[in-house]
């Protein structure tokens, strides 16, 4: 794999395609992933293991065509910072929404260290009430 960009661009393939032994491949196996306290499911965890099964997974079971488009990404180093939307519609109430977001990535020896997200969660909750 290449410069830190692209290997961001292959773990939001990996994610779009459920390719879980790819995003295993991608990250570190210690990463800590930490989305919005008010993101649904949102906090704290560690391994990509964790991730797969509390952050991942959980999306298929409440959300259709959960996506995010990534806008821009910003090589910043060791950092990659991801501007985009989030898309989706709940299952249960069928509402869709848009959401803005921030992902910021840590990159060390070619692997995925530390995500951060940064998300405006009102749509998201809307879409679910």
């Amino acid at each position: 794999m290449g410069s830190n960009v692209e290997i961001i661009c292959e773990l939001y393939r990996a994610f779009k395609e459920k390719d879980y032994d790819a995003f295993k491949l991608i990250c570190d196996e210690s990463i800590s992933w930490h989305q919005n306290p008010g993101f649904p499911g949102g906090g704290s965890y560690i391994g990509a293991e964790a991730v797969i099964e509390h952050v991942f997974k959980s999306f298929d079971d409440r959300w259709e065509a959960w996506t995010f488009k990534a806008i821009e990404f910003l090589d910043a180093g060791d950092v990659v910072i991801v501007t985009g939307q989030y898309e989706g519609r709940y299952a249960r109430t069928q509402k869709k929404f848009v959401s803005e977001a921030a992902h910021f990535y840590t990159v060390k020896n070619k692997r995925v260290v530390a995500f951060q997200q940064y998300c405006d969660t009102k749509p998201i909750w809307d879409a679910m009430d």
